[in-house]
């Protein structure tokens, strides 16, 4: 049973494509606020805080995840679960707060921890092909989306759209995964490290040490910055995506295909990029390539205002389909290459920590990256009511979404910049190991 895929692979997977349905959110996030009477954008808060606290969470219990991947998993198996069934009992009770308690700070929780325990030990089973192993475990942290949404959406017509019976099914299948996923997850046995024990006190300590080391350094802040625009520029589009869709003249049924294909391109993004890594000289190429891609594109679909005249040249909308699939696959490749590039400029024995640090910058980005969208889109242009293939009517607003494309385009030149200027090149020789 010492073998890389059973102790490593197979509990990754289990652990990620669970947790990743957090991304199932726009699912059910209407029949949520229809059922306990709150507006969408109330509920929304829900969603940010769950990011924010995964974030959050990685970046306060890096260390405990570096001393005991064991305890670590657990407390991810049993915050993830009691996070969904909570939600379903505070949707049941029409309870705002207590949604944003249990989905957004519980689940948010096991979210971070979840994310995190594998990544270490997954790097340690597949030394030789560090963003491959990553890019596995990532990759099912991305295509739970495309996996859970049908499944969700069943559940949904079921009840009659009440999405508190979803929530109770979904968190009983995801604890079984995610404690199969905490009992075979194991380190290399030849792997040897001392931890220092300790308490409360030790723990700040510990903590505190992290912070002051990782934010001290040049090449951990550049990393950190890439990491934090490349994510707040994906959530701004993704969380607009299918707006956007609706906008440039798509059917009902050929947005919901398009929305599964942006998915497996997220996931494609996260195992095809890190993969890809592996076979360059310096991992940071990948990052390089990824806001180049990301601009050219978006320049596209901002000199042909893409987005506002989709609807009425059908070639220009195929470029706005293509600029999303393209960022979804950029905010995949940025993921799974996190942990890599760090391991290459901070070695191994400290990767969980550090890594937790630079999730912070997740914290951060999911709470401006999707709000400033919404900012932009509800204070550029005006909201038109369009009619959909399926007779529905629904409200658009061309030119906020186009507006947006300025902001991110913006910001993919700066990290581009950061890329090249604050991440010092490696040889396979200089890249830490120890």
């Amino acid at each position: 049973m010492n073998n890389k895929w059973i102790r490593g692979a197979i509990p990754a997977l289990l652990l990620h494509c669970s947790i990743g349905t957090v991304y199932c959110w726009s699912t059910f996030s209407g029949e949520i606020s229809n059922y306990i009477g709150a507006s969408k954008s109330a509920c929304g808060w829900a969603f940010s805080l769950a990011i924010f606290f995964l974030g959050m969470s990685a970046a306060f219990l890096g260390d405990v995840v570096e001393k005991n991947i064991h305890k670590s998993s657990l407390i991810a198996t049993i915050c993830f679960s009691v996070g969904m069934v909570g939600t379903g009992f505070a949707i049941l009770l029409k309870s705002l707060p207590l949604i944003f308690l249990f989905y957004g700070c519980i689940m948010g929780i096991g979210l971070g921890t979840g994310y995190l325990s594998p990544v270490k030990t997954l790097m340690l089973w597949f030394k030789d092909k560090k963003g491959l192993a990553t890019g596995l475990a990532v990759a099912g942290f991305g295509a739970a989306k495309a996996i859970a949404t049908p499944v969700m959406q069943f559940i949904l017509n079921k009840f009659d759209n009440n999405p508190a019976p979803m929530f109770f099914i979904m968190g009983g299948v995801y604890f079984v995964m995610m404690f199969i996923g905490h009992l075979l997850l194991r380190k290399p046995s030849d792997w040897v490290e001392q931890h220092a024990e300790g308490g409360i006190k030790e723990f700040f300590a510990t903590l505190g040490s992290n912070f002051k080391t990782s934010f001290s350094n040049k090449t951990f802040i550049g990393i950190w910055l890439m990491f934090y625009i490349n994510i707040t520029c994906g959530l701004a589009l993704i969380s607009q995506e299918k707006q956007i869709f609706n906008t440039i003249g798509l059917s009902v049924g050929t947005a919901a295909i398009l929305g599964t294909v942006t998915a497996i391109a997220n996931a494609a993004g996260r195992l095809g990029f890190s993969a890809w890594a592996d076979k360059l000289k310096d991992r940071n190429t990948i990052y390089k390539l990824i806001f180049i891609l990301s601009i050219g594109f978006t320049a596209c679909v901002i000199f042909t205002k893409g987005i506002v005249n989709g609807a009425t040249v059908p070639v220009l909308a195929v470029i706005c389909v293509a600029l999303l699939i393209m960022v979804n696959a950029g905010y995949g490749g940025g993921y799974s290459n996190v942990p890599t590039l760090l391991s290459d400029h901070f070695g191994m024995k400290k990767i969980s920590s550090v890594h937790g640090m630079c999730l912070s910058a997740w914290a951060i980005a999911g709470l401006t990256g999707n709000q400033m969208a919404t900012f932009i889109v509800n204070h550029v242009g005006s909201a038109k009511e369009i009619t959909l293939s399926n007779g529905a009517t629904t409200s658009v607003n061309p030119e906020g979404y186009q507006t947006v494309l300025y902001v991110t385009c913006a910001l993919y030149v700066i990290a581009l910049i950061i890329s090249c200027v604050m991440i010092p090149k490696l040889n396979n020789k200089e890249k830490k190991e120890a």
